[in-house]
């Protein structure tokens, strides 16, 4: 799609009301089994953020919030309404800051082992850093079995190259301040849709006492811990996080 003279990766898939996905750090999920079982209830529609997946990141693209307003025009040009919006960590940092600052087209928010804030003091270390692990630290951080990490020495050489790109993406928009911003927290309270937090018990990036931390910030907000997954609950337990998700829809 051609938005703010931008071409943007749009995936669709499905029927029903209008779900918004906003993928994480990893890249796009709408291929993934979950999202499949999802098309069986929504109309899903899930871009790429620029920068990942082997696509452009724009010239003057330096931080979340420019993702924040190209979703929001995006909601507009679709003509969405009343739409469930859900974002996987960096993804769930858009999510949050798109519903602090309007409502209007959405109809819930689901935060999927989200980062965005800070929880704890200035010199707590709230958020990993993924730019100074090894791969088998980092496999650790994000999994609750290790080996679902995809391992470096079996990709191609295309593949290497857009791990890489989706790294530089990842810094140009997460990196100062490190994934979070700290005017967050004072706008959260504006998000008066029902909000639902999902986190993978053993994330190692972002723990569930962060998750809980965030929860606590949006008035009326609910959690649920996902056991035997990591940072990304939506594949290693794709059938407990749908239904959590559609429970939390319904």
């Amino acid at each position: 799609m051609k938005l703010q003279g931008i071409d943007l990766d749009v995936a669709r898939m499905g029927s029903g009301s209008p779900l918004l996905m906003l993928h994480g750090v990893g890249g796009p999920v709408a291929g993934m089994p979950f999202a499949t079982r999802l098309a069986e209830k929504f109309e899903i529609i899930a871009p790429v953020h620029p920068g990942f997946a082997g696509t452009r990141i724009p010239d003057h693209f330096d931080c979340i919030d420019d993702l924040v307003y190209l979703y929001l025009d995006l909601l507009d040009l679709l003509d969405l309404r009343e739409t469930l919006l859900v974002g996987f960590s960096m993804g769930g940092w858009v999510a949050a800051e798109m519903a602090s600052m309007t409502t209007e087209r959405l109809s819930r928010l689901a935060l999927v082992n989200s980062v965005g804030v800070k929880v704890g003091g200035r010199d707590d270390r709230d958020i990993a850093d993924l730019f100074a692990v090894s791969g088998k630290r980092l496999a650790e951080i994000m999994f609750h079995d290790p080996s679902m990490m995809p391992g470096f020495a079996d990709m191609s050489e295309e593949q290497l190259e857009t791990v890489a790109a989706n790294r530089m993406a990842l810094g140009v928009y997460t990196w100062d301040p490190y994934m979070h911003n700290p005017k967050l927290p004072g706008r959260l309270h504006r998000v008066t849709i029902p909000v639902h937090f999902m986190w993978g018990a053993s994330d190692g990036l972002v723990s569930v006492d962060y998750g809980r931390g965030f929860c606590a910030m949006i008035p009326g907000a609910t959690m649920t811990v996902i056991e035997e997954a990591g940072h990304a609950p939506h594949m290693e337990q794709p059938d407990r996080f749908v239904d959590a998700l559609l429970a939390f829809a319904s």
